[in-house]
Order: structure tokens, then C-alpha cells, then sequence
């Protein structure tokens, strides 16, 4: 399995277009980047063949959801407005070419009953996942904790289970992030069991405290044994927050290549 830095936490003491040549000079295999859309597609495009890096992943434009809001892929009111999130990812991934993009589910709006939210959120994922898969992108969805996302609308790998079998879409796939499983006091193998097969991408922090591996309690070891156990041979997306600069968090890194996960 392949390790990606994730731009918008890791290198963020650098200008965000910096961050790809500085993840390619720390040794990770290539990047992903939450919301890119700050930088034109085309200088992105570029500056990843020159540090020689593939993009992994990026998120569906997702409004209010990182200030509070409830975002866009659940809320019927919203529609439009995730129409044209959807045509924007769209254009951008035409040129940027990432391996996977992400749906949020966002949170429950106000106003809004739990099963017509998870309708239009199932609408939508279906929608994104037909669309995606004439550039041949495969589009994932995220459970989230509660804990640092009161209100997400999708918070364990068992509501991630229930949320693909009724999206029912070849190209719609999990991304599991092993810190929000961890976050909930979830046992991680059994999260990864429940998953297997249908895990499009995972990212990774420790915990308590969404630190670098070896910052915290998380079994790694047990997490990526049984990773390769489900058959997962994709993306390690790192998405934590360093405590001071990136490249003193990396110590993690070169222990992982020589198979040690602590």
C-alpha cells in the first residue's frame, strides 16, 4: 500500500501549490488534497508532473460544511447547489485526474427528517458515481465522528455499510478514515470486516489527538493487518494535524517502510 500526504493538514506552514514538491522531497508517494479549488486545475495539473506525484484524492465542494453547516449531499433544499458543486469537481477532475473524489454527507439541516436527508444524500452519491465513472474516478463516501462533527449525518462503518448497499453503485465506494473509528471507540479490524471489498480509500491519524502514528493509542499494526486481510490494496491517505512543522512528524514514515507500524 501506497502513502499519500494530505495537503490540506500536512505541510500547511507552506503556501498549499508548495505542499506537492515538499511531500515528494519527504518521500510520500503522492498527495491529496481536500478542497484544491483555490488553485487553477491546469497550474495543479503541472506542478504535480513536475515533483512527479499523483493526486489521490480530492472532496466534492462541500459550502458551509467546515464552518458549521450542514454542506450540500443531504440537503433537499440545497439542490441546485450541489448540481453545480458536482459540474465544478467535474471540469476540475477532468484535468487533475484524481484517483477518487469524496463525497461529504455533511450534517442533518434543520428542518430536515433523518430519511428524506439520507434519500437525497443516497440520490446524490448515485448521481456523483454515474458521473465519475465516465473519467474513470472512483467516488467515495466518509463516515465522520460525532465528537468533532456534532451532527454528521454518517458516523460508523456499519451506517457506511448500510448507506452503499442502498446506493447500490458499482463506482460509489467507502473511505474510511481509521482516526474516526478510533475517535468513537470502535474496534478497527471489525470496522475494516464490515468494509471489505467495498473500500474505495483510507486515511489515517492517531488518537487521541489526531497526531502523527506513535502520537497516540491507535493499533496500527492490527489496522493495516487487517486491511491487507480484506483484500484493500489501495491509497494510505495521511490526514493529521503535526503538533510543529511536517517534517519533524515524519519519523512514523520511514518506520512504516520498513514494515513497522507502531
Amino acid at each position: 500500500m501506497q502513502i499519500a500526504a494530505n495537503l490540506s493538514l500536512l505541510f500547511s506552514e507552506k503556501p498549499l501549490i508548495e505542499r506537492i514538491v515538499a511531500a515528494a522531497a519527504a518521500g510520500f508517494d503522492g498527495v491529496e488534497i481536500q478542497f484544491p479549488y483555490e488553485i487553477p486545475a491546469i497550474r495543479l495539473k503541472e506542478e504535480l508532473e513536475r515533483a512527479g506525484l499523483p493526486l489521490v484524492l480530492i472532496n466534492l465542494p462541500a459550502a458551509d460544511l467546515l464552518q458549521g453547516g450542514p454542506g450540500l449531499a443531504a440537503v433537499p433544499q440545497r439542490q441546485a447547489e450541489f448540481d453545480a458543486a458536482l459540474e465544478l469537481a467535474l471540469s476540475y477532475a477532468a484535468m487533475v485526474r484524481p484517483d477518487c473524489v469524496n463525497v461529504l454527507p455533511g450534517r442533518l439541516a434543520e428542518g430536515v427528517a433523518p430519511e428524506q436527508a439520507l434519500a437525497t444524500l443516497e440520490s446524490n452519491l448515485a448521481r456523483a458515481a454515474e458521473a465519475f465513472s465516465v473519467l474513470g474516478i472512483t467516488v467515495v463516501c466518509e463516515a465522520i465522528n460525532p465528537l468533532d462533527m456534532p451532527g454528521f449525518l454518517i458516523n460508523t462503518a456499519e451506517q457506511l455499510d448500510t448507506l452503499l448497499r442502498r446506493v447500490d453503485h458499482p463506482n460509489c465506494l467507502a473511505q474510511l478514515d481509521l482516526y474516526h473509528m478510533a475517535r468513537q471507540g470502535l474496534d478497527i479490524p471489525a470496522c475494516i470486516a464490515r468494509l471489505a471489498g467495498r473500500i474505495g480509500h483510507v486515511q489515517f491519524a492517531d488518537c487521541p489527538g489526531r497526531g502523527e502514528p506513535g502520537s497516540g493509542q491507535v493499533d496500527f499494526t492490527a489496522a493495516l493487518a487487517a486491511l491487507r486481510e480484506s483484500g484493500y490494496r489501495g491509497w494510505l491517505g495521511a490526514e493529521y494535524r503535526p503538533a510543529g512543522a511536517t517534517r519533524d512528524s515524519l519519523a512514523w514514515l520511514a518506520r512504516w517502510r520498513a514494515g513497522d507500524y507502531r
